[in-house]
């Protein structure tokens, strides 16, 4: 079966290269390109219909070798064909909204008819219109995720390749087939449209890909994934996850600000990840990233237990949940719309001023840590043995008792008290106190309620470990991820050279490092104690002495230095100061004023 995967996925890959390469040509032709537009990334006008090479080569590969008789993989390459059919009108004659949306529902109809069905509830008729409504929902989810270079696309294909994998494990080589010609045809396309792109894949493309990838999760459940339940509720999420979540945060976002869903903008998860300093490469492939972990995860939990399968899980899901709550606080508007607010549109206004949601969230990060930890203390302890399922019943019963117990505990000691992106040895100190005073108390308790009948005292043990892991390491991750992302400066930051590696040097690159206002970005130290050479501060290097001066302002591209120590001798300032004004470059020195 290997070598039938390869040959359809090799047609399909030189059939897209070779057709979009025409269809680029051709857009171009006739002018048939998109217009750089303020709500839109692209800066330069670009090609349009790179969806007709995706599904010219997808077509290509299929009819090479098309199932005799009908089936749900043929049904689904005619549903996903209309849905071809449908964007390519929209992408010439722009098509209203609802008329799109009845196209949509009647391709999903069409395939939800003989039975293919997300099979999530017992009832048919509910079953069929929860159905219609994923499809149409990953259809659109998949249209909006098309706002950047090669993200749609590169996403697509990481699900495609995952699904030739769960199709071929599930015996169902014919679907396996066609997710092998589905992801060639992609990655043909994504030649292209990497950035940065030469050619955009419009409607015709992104409705194909995300109906696509949203009937063949449904082929795949058809056989084998029963044996399951939690693969069958969520392997189809996981795959398409990525859409799935930037849809969401793209829809809470603008009804929060009091703007229309439908509106378009600059507020997707890789314009976001842009806004924070990483170039539109680096945020596509952050977006490739988190689509093939959340792909490597469906495959852990189709093979796995199910009680293994849920912590794993929940413990994906807070750690995207922070990320979410990361992103979702970037400046990505100018403020909500007056007349919104005024009408009421926005969702719950009042939050904007909410002073301690910032709180609620460090509060809640340490229920799902309580929890989840507490959860995985069982886990390790009686993971494989017979009697788990009574393990599991006494991990209920206690929850409720060690939920409240320890974060009880963590308030009263002032873990609450610290801001994250400040965390030090200090705040380490502290969360050491708040987890071993917190295990000990809800060890108590359990003692007290429970007298400990049937209760493993090494599951507190464990649970203490790993909770102090939890808490910390949240906190030590929040601070890691903004440090590197404030790293990540725009290409008009100015480049200075720091003179003097100590205290004060210190404390300007981290100003310099936190404060993105200032427009600066250190690239090196300079420093008259030579055993200071060849050290790095905030990962900034010591690249020589003040004598150095002259040849590293043209070596490192540097525009400006900044003296930060009074210790310097005058006279070694003014030599300093004399070659940047030779090489028309300003120096300053840092103070610090108390007023």
């Amino acid at each position: 079966m290997g070598r039938i995967y390869l040959t359809h996925f090799g047609i399909a890959l030189f059939s897209a290269v070779v057709l979009t390469f025409m269809v680029r040509a051709g857009a171009r032709y006739l002018g048939w390109v998109a217009a750089p537009r303020p709500d839109r990334w692209h800066r330069k006008p670009t090609a349009l219909l790179g969806g007709v090479g995706i599904f010219g080569g997808f077509l290509a590969a299929y009819l090479f070798r098309r199932p005799a008789t009908l089936s749900g993989d043929a049904l689904l390459a005619t549903s996903a064909g209309g849905m071809f059919l449908l964007g390519l009108v929209d992408d010439r004659i722009q098509l209203k909204p609802y008329t799109k949306l009845v196209g949509q529902i009647l391709c999903a109809v069409l395939f939800t008819t003989f039975g293919l069905r997300l099979h999530w509830l017992p009832n048919p008729m509910l079953d069929q219109g929860l159905t219609i409504f994923w499809l149409v929902g990953i259809t659109n989810a998949l249209n909006l995720l098309d706002n950047i270079d090669g993200a749609a696309a590169g996403i697509a294909a990481i699900a495609g390749g995952y699904l030739i994998y769960f199709c071929h494990q599930s015996g169902h080589h014919e679907s396996a087939t066609l997710a092998a010609s589905f992801t060639g045809a992609v990655l043909g396309f994504l030649f292209y449209n990497f950035h940065p792109a030469s050619i955009f894949m419009g409607d015709c493309g992104s409705l194909f890909l995300g109906f696509f990838l949203g009937g063949l999760t449904l082929v795949n459940t058809q056989i084998g994934a029963r044996r399951n339940l939690l693969a069958v509720l969520t392997v189809p999420v996981l795959l398409l996850l990525m859409p799935i979540l930037d849809t969401t945060l793209v829809t809470i976002s603008r009804r929060y600000h009091g703007r229309r869903v439908s509106q378009g903008g600059r507020d997707h998860t890789s314009h976001r990840l842009v806004r924070l300093g990483l170039s539109e490469r680096s945020a596509t492939l952050t977006l490739w990233a988190i689509a093939a972990g959340a792909g490597g995860l469906a495959v852990l939990i189709k093979d796995t237990s199910i009680a293994l399968g849920v912590g794993l899980l929940s413990l994906f899901a807070v750690c995207l949940l922070f990320l979410m709550v990361f992103l979702g606080r970037v400046k990505v508007y100018d403020g909500v719309d007056d007349a919104a607010q005024s009408n009421g549109r926005a969702l719950l206004p009042t939050m904007a001023d909410f002073s301690y949601k910032r709180r609620v969230f460090e509060i809640l990060n340490d229920l799902a840590m309580i929890l989840l930890c507490y959860y995985g203390a069982f886990l390790l302890r009686f993971e494989g043995e017979s009697d788990l399922p009574l393990f599991l019943a006494q991990f209920s019963r206690s929850l409720p008792i060690v939920l409240v117990v320890q974060l009880l505990v963590f308030l009263a000691v002032g873990l609450y008290r610290g801001v994250w992106r400040y965390t030090g040895l200090d705040d380490l100190v502290l969360i050491i106190k708040a987890v071993a005073s917190a295990t000990v108390l809800s060890s108590v308790a359990m003692l007290f309620v429970f007298r400990f009948e049937r209760f493993s005292r090494s599951v507190f043990v464990i649970d203490g470990v790993l909770l102090l892991l939890g808490v910390a390491g949240s906190r030590i991750f929040f601070r890691l991820l903004r440090s590197w992302l404030v790293r990540q400066r725009p290409s008009e930051a100015r480049r200075v050279l720091i003179y003097g590696a100590g205290d004060g040097g210190e404390l300007l690159a981290r100003e310099l490092q936190n404060n993105r206002e200032l427009g600066l970005i250190a690239v090196g130290f300079v420093d008259d104690d030579p055993r200071k050479t060849g050290r790095v501060i905030h990962g900034v290097p010591v690249v020589g002495s003040s004598d150095d001066v002259g040849k590293l302002v043209g070596d490192r591209g540097v525009q400006e230095i900044l003296l930060s120590t009074s210790k310097v001798e005058a006279e070694r300032w003014e030599r300093v100061s004399r070659t940047c004004s030779e090489q028309g470059l300003s120096a300053r020195r840092m103070r610090i004023f108390l007023e």
